[in-house]
């Protein structure tokens, strides 16, 4: 898997620097949450609708901060130098999330959305309370079980969405 990543990265990096200096919206991404490899951000000419797999910057806040520190997320361009996450919208603003065992939303539970305790290095991992998504807001998830996601920190500002997330070169973990 190392091996793959030193590989996959060797080969894209060339590219990668490339396009980010050509405006074309390419990110690198090395995190299990979802395959490894070269995306795109592509533009969003509509709303964001359940289901989209998006980047999103995230915002900065304590949460965020002890997820650095922790490495959960990684250093990128976004405010507070923290990278975009990719995740997928299971909630708009106005539905109904519970947390409990798993994450319930308008009374249908997500599917691979367990929760855990600690993380995996046994450290403390507090669940967000659950309600109502926010206007301007959304609840984020992946389906990869280590995933730090809104299960997590809750529902995040919409405004930090950057586009669609396209997979360009990839490989799955």
């Amino acid at each position: 898997m190392r091996r793959a990543v030193i590989v996959l990265s060797a080969v894209v990096a060339p590219i990668l620097m490339f396009a980010a200096f050509c405006g074309f919206g390419f990110r690198l991404n090395l995190t299990p949450s979802y395959p490894l490899g070269l995306w795109q951000i592509v533009p969003l000419n509509r709303p964001v609708a359940t289901g989209d797999l998006v980047f999103i910057c995230p915002p900065e806040n304590a949460a965020f901060s002890q997820a650095l520190e922790r490495g959960y997320v990684r250093r990128g361009l976004c405010s507070g130098w923290l990278s975009p996450l990719i995740k997928t919208v299971v909630a708009l603003p106005g539905q109904h999330v519970v947390v409990d065992d798993s994450v319930t939303i308008d009374g249908s539970i997500l599917a691979r959305s367990g929760i855990h305790s600690t993380d995996a290095e046994g450290r403390a991992l507090s669940s967000w309370s659950g309600g109502i998504v926010p206007t301007g807001h959304l609840f984020l998830h992946s389906i990869f079980a280590g995933s730090y996601d809104s299960r997590y920190f809750g529902p995040i500002s919409a405004a930090g969405v950057l586009g669609l997330a396209r997979p360009i070169l990839t490989v799955s973990p």
